[in-house]
């Protein structure tokens, strides 16, 4: 198919139109731009040198750190560039880019997150067979469906976008090129964009939210029907408190944009909550890891020492 649009590049209105906050937001954002690959650059470093974290909960960490670098990057350079450029302008080509990229990482990380806490279930609720179940090969395997689920409904998104014809404004109200904001702009019928957009990818991400939740739920239960003793179930739990707090600050924003069905007058919270989940969220996780689990601590202790 040919693509149809008049425009060839798209100009990214950013986070606010309140100009007197650039400065502001630019210093926030670059910061916390910093700690997310710092942090996460880090985690993912300790996770590979250090022999003691050679395990299966710590091989999906470091693919989480990795997701979360990556998926900032997709966004945030662009945006802080766009804080003191004139023109904010970004290619159609670069624009689609950005959008794949973006729809990539984030089911890839959506994906990561409900494996991880299948592997706490198994740890916890199958402690005999977990060196069996979660063996390396297995963790490759599901490593490797990680990364390619997500290409084809990414793909999709990109080449559905594409082939829309936009006559129009040229103008996204946005940070960066999503979907939602995009379809704004396009003329002619959008309707399978926006089914592709509210039902397939709102449903993927509440049945992998609801298999998260599940995990967890099971893990309770178990645990709470063989020990009967809180302060045990607290003890096991409290393994599992990094994940449970990083699955609820991404899936919060995700769900709430994408399950919106009215894009339109959501436009200007989703340019928000989308700072969240791009900016925040990534920053975040590397220090949830760091300041709850001992052995990430630990490693990163003894990793300081080593180099002083």
């Amino acid at each position: 198919l040919l693509n149809q649009t008049l425009v060839t590049e798209f100009l990214l209105m950013g986070v606010t139109d309140i100009q007197e906050l650039n400065p502001i937001l630019f210093l926030t954002f670059l910061v916390m731009y910093f700690v997310n690959v710092f942090g996460n650059g880090s985690i993912l470093m300790i996770v590979i040198l250090d022999p003691r974290l050679h395990s299966p909960m710590y091989f999906f960490l470091g693919n989480l750190a990795c997701v979360d670098i990556c998926f900032s990057t997709v966004t945030v350079p662009k945006m802080l560039e766009n804080f003191f450029s004139t023109s904010k302008a970004i290619s159609f080509l670069g624009c689609i880019t950005q959008l794949y990229l973006f729809h990539f990482l984030g089911s890839t990380e959506a994906l990561l997150l409900t494996v991880m806490a299948f592997d706490r279930f198994v740890a916890i609720c199958r402690p005999l067979h977990y060196p069996s179940i979660m063996n390396s090969h297995v963790c490759i395997q599901l490593t490797v469906v990680i990364w390619a689920i997500p290409f084809i409904p990414a793909l999709l998104h990109s080449i559905l976008t594409s082939q829309l014809s936009f006559c129009g404004s040229n103008h996204v109200h946005h940070f960066f090129c999503d979907v939602k904001p995009l379809l704004e702009l396009a003329c002619g019928n959008t309707e399978l964009n926006r089914w592709l957009l509210n039902t397939f990818t709102g449903t993927v991400a509440i049945a992998l939210f609801f298999l998260t939740f599940l995990s967890y739920f099971y893990i309770i239960t178990y645990l709470f029907l063989k020990t009967r003793s809180c302060s045990m179930l607290h003890k096991a739990l409290s393994t599992c408190a990094s994940h449970v707090m990083v699955v609820i600050i991404f899936y919060a924003p995700v769900l709430f944009i994408y399950i919106n069905p009215d894009s339109r007058s959501s436009l200007e919270k989703d340019r928000i909550i989308a700072v969240m989940y791009t900016v925040v969220t990534p920053a975040l996780n590397p220090l949830i890891y760091t300041l709850r689990n001992k052995e990430v601590r630990g490693a990163l202790n003894r990793k300081i020492r080593i180099q002083l």
